[in-house]
């Protein structure tokens, strides 16, 4: 019992590191919006490499390219979704060296759809200001940026790096005890 009480919590350590990492990169999200309206609002572009990647600024009351102009309750709703998700994955999740990339897609995916949803709530509009002229892609920021990662990297997970029973922990089934 005594060595028990001395033993580190891992969970109760690997929930603070996540919520700490979460709050760290919607910051640094924030931060770099706050630059670029401070930098690039009412401003010409910058270009960078011509012809390939520009900073400008552009106020986004949608999605990528333009779509659901307008629709902050739905964005809400898939931010608040997300949340829940990542909220349930965390508490099911083991604290191990094995799971710790999954936890860095989750603090990705969470931090992305958070620092994006302050600024829909703040000034009903997202703050984008990457742009890749190259391709003619949409101009996005770094919460999209930590989002398009984290989907990227978990899809590589579950595909090649988790073999099946290790993702059980996360079936709904399982909190049902079928």
């Amino acid at each position: 019992m005594e060595q028990k009480l001395n033993q580190p919590n891992y969970k109760a350590m690997g929930f603070l590191a996540f919520f700490l990492s979460t709050a760290l990169l919607i910051w640094l999200d924030q931060w770099t919006k706050g630059l670029a309206v401070a930098h690039l609002k009412d401003q010409p572009e910058i270009v960078l490499i011509p012809g390939v990647f520009e900073l400008r600024y552009l106020e986004n009351r949608g999605a990528a390219f333009g779509m659901l102009q307008g629709q902050q309750i739905f964005f809400f709703a898939v931010a608040a979704a997300v949340f829940i998700l990542v909220l349930y994955a965390l508490c099911r999740m083991p604290f191990t060296k094995r799971y710790l990339p999954l936890g860095i897609c989750m603090v990705l995916l969470l931090s992305g759809a958070l620092g994006n949803m302050a600024d829909r709530v703040s000034q009903q509009y997202v703050v984008d200001f990457f742009y890749f002229c190259l391709i003619d892609f949409p101009i996005f920021n770094v919460a999209d940026c930590y989002v398009t990662v984290a989907a990227f990297l978990m899809v590589l997970l579950t595909l090649w790096y988790y073999k099946d029973e290790e993702l059980e922990v996360f079936h709904w089934k399982k909190n049902r005890g079928n």
